[in-house]
C-alpha cells in the first residue's frame, strides 16, 4: 500500500474534488494525508484523512477566511490578480517547507491540484510520482482554446488563434510572479526548467473531472490526460439545516453565487425580482454575502438561506443560477439541470463559456446582469427543451465516465509504475 500526499488550495471548491478521490484511495487501503494550510483541517477531517499542516506561522487558522472576504470583494481582473498574489504567496512557503515534511511523512507520490504548480516541482526534487488533478477549468495551454480566464468561445479561425494568443500572454504575465517562484526554486535544486506553459503539468497523469463533451475541442492534450467526471459527493461538507417543509410543487430555481463573493447581494436582488415573474420557487443561498446582516426580505419572499444542502436541492431543480464554479457546474449536469451562469472571477467566466456553447445554458457577465437580461435567459430555458435536452445529454455523458473510481485507478497505476498511464481509445 501506498502513503499518497494530496495538495491544493484550501478552498472549498478545490476540496470538495480532492477529499473525495482521497477517501476512494483511503478506502482501498492506502494511507493517505493532505498537506495545508490550517483553515483545511476540518474538512478534512470530516472525510477521514489525514492532515498535516504547511507554513502554520504565515498561514494561521483564519488566514484563509480572511483572504476569501477579500477576494469577494473584487471581481474579474482585480479578482484574478489578488488570486495570483495568494498563490505565489503559498508557493512561496511550500517550497521552503514542504520537502523536508513530506520527507518525514513518509510520502510515496503525489495527487497535486493544477492550481498549486508548485507541489509538482517539490515531488521532481523528492523524486516521487505525482498526478495531476483539475479541479477547475482545465489549464493546459493549446492555442484553439481560448485562456479560462476569458469568456471567449470556441473560434478555430485564424483570428481566434490569434485572440487565443493574446490571451494566454496575458494570462502569462499575471500568472508570472508565481512561475518565478517556482522556476527559482527549480534552479536552486538543479531542476530542468519549465520551458513551455504545460511543462509543469505531470508527465505520468493528469485528471480533469469535465466530461469531455464540456470542454471545447482540442489537439494538444496528453495521451495520459484522462476526462474521468465529477468526483462529487458530500465527503468533507459540513451538515445544513434547510427548511425543506416550505417547497412547494413549483418548478425550483436554486440560485447560489458560491461561497467566496461577499460583494454579491445586489445580484440576489436582480435574481429574486427577475424570478418573481414566473410560476416558480425560488431557493437562494448566499454564501458570504450579508454574512454579518439579518437575512432581507426579497422581492416574491424566496426561500432565503446562508448556505443550502446544494446537493440535495439540485436533485429537486428545474433551473440553476449560478457563479460558474466548476464544482456547482459538474452537480447541475450531474442532475441534468440547465443554468444561467454569472461569472464573477477567475476561471468562470471560461466556464461560462462552455455551458453556453454545449447549449447547457446562458452566461451573463457580471457588470450586463439585469432584471431585464435575467428575465430574458430564465424565460429562454425555461420555454426552450432544447436546453433540458442538452442538460440531459451532458448528463449522460457523465454516467459514462468513470468518476472517482476511474481516478483511483489511475492514480494507482501511476503511483506503482511510474510509468505514463494513456487512456484507452473508444
Amino acid at each position: 500500500m501506498k502513503h499518497f500526499g494530496l495538495v491544493c488550495p484550501a478552498t472549498t471548491g478545490h476540496l470538495n474534488t480532492i477529499l473525495p478521490l482521497g477517501k476512494e484511495l483511503r478506502n482501498r487501503g492506502h494511507r493517505v494525508t493532505l498537506f495545508g494550510k490550517l483553515d483545511a483541517e476540518e474538512a478534512v477531517a470530516n472525510a477521514g484523512i489525514g492532515f498535516v499542516a504547511i507554513g502554520e506561522a504565515e498561514f494561521p487558522r483564519g488566514s484563509v477566511e480572511n483572504a476569501l472576504k477579500q477576494l469577494g470583494r473584487l471581481q474579474g481582473r482585480a479578482a484574478l490578480a489578488y488570486t495570483v498574489q495568494l498563490f505565489n504567496e503559498n508557493a512561496s512557503v511550500f517550497l521552503r517547507d514542504a520537502p523536508e515534511v513530506l520527507r518525514r511523512s513518509g510520502v510515496d507520490a503525489l495527487i497535486v491540484d493544477q492550481a498549486t504548480p508548485e507541489a509538482g516541482s517539490v515531488a521532481d526534487y523528492l523524486g516521487i510520482p505525482f498526478v495531476n488533478l483539475c479541479s477547475a477549468a482545465i489549464l493546459n495551454r493549446d492555442d484553439l482554446v481560448p485562456s479560462p480566464f476569458t469568456p471567449w468561445h470556441d473560434n478555430p479561425s485564424f483570428l481566434g488563434r490569434l485572440r487565443n494568443r493574446i490571451g494566454y500572454r496575458v494570462t502569462r504575465r499575471l500568472l508570472k510572479p508565481v512561475m518565478r517562484t517556482i522556476d527559482g526554486q527549480r534552479r536552486q535544486w538543479n531542476l530542468p526548467a519549465h520551458v513551455a506553459a504545460n511543462d509543469r503539468f505531470s508527465k505520468l497523469a493528469q485528471i480533469s473531472q469535465q466530461p469531455a463533451e464540456l470542454e471545447f475541442p482540442r489537439t494538444d492534450l496528453p495521451d495520459y490526460f484522462h476526462f474521468t467526471g465529477p468526483f462529487h459527493n458530500n465527503v468533507g461538507r459540513p451538515q445544513t439545516d434547510f427548511p425543506f417543509d416550505r417547497l412547494t410543487d413549483q418548478p425550483l430555481v436554486y440560485a447560489s453565487l458560491g461561497t467566496i463573493h461577499g460583494n454579491a447581494k445586489h445580484l440576489f436582488h436582480e435574481i429574486a425580482e427577475a424570478c418573481a415573474t414566473f410560476d416558480v420557487q425560488l431557493v437562494i443561498s448566499l454564501g458570504r454575502s450579508m454574512e454579518n446582516e439579518a437575512i432581507p426580505t426579497f422581492p416574491g419572499s424566496p426561500i432565503a438561506v446562508r448556505y443550502a444542502p446544494q446537493l440535495e436541492l439540485l436533485k429537486r431543480a428545474a433551473l440553476t443560477i449560478t457563479h460558474g464554479g466548476m464544482n456547482t457546474t459538474l452537480e447541475c449536469l450531474t442532475n441534468a439541470i440547465p443554468m444561467v451562469v454569472i461569472p464573477l472571477a477567475n476561471d468562470q467566466p471560461g466556464i461560462g463559456s462552455r455551458v453556453k456553447w454545449s447549449g447547457c445554458g446562458e452566461s451573463i457577465p457580471a457588470k450586463s446582469v439585469s432584471v431585464a437580461t435575467l428575465r430574458k435567459a430564465i424565460s429562454q430555458i425555461l420555454h426552450d427543451p432544447s436546453y433540458r435536452e442538452n442538460a440531459r445529454k451532458m448528463h449522460v455523458a457523465i454516467e459514462r465516465c468513470g468518476g472517482v473510481t476511474q481516478a483511483a485507478d489511475i492514480v494507482e497505476l501511476a503511483a506503482s509504475s511510474n510509468r505514463q498511464v494513456c487512456r484507452v481509445p473508444n
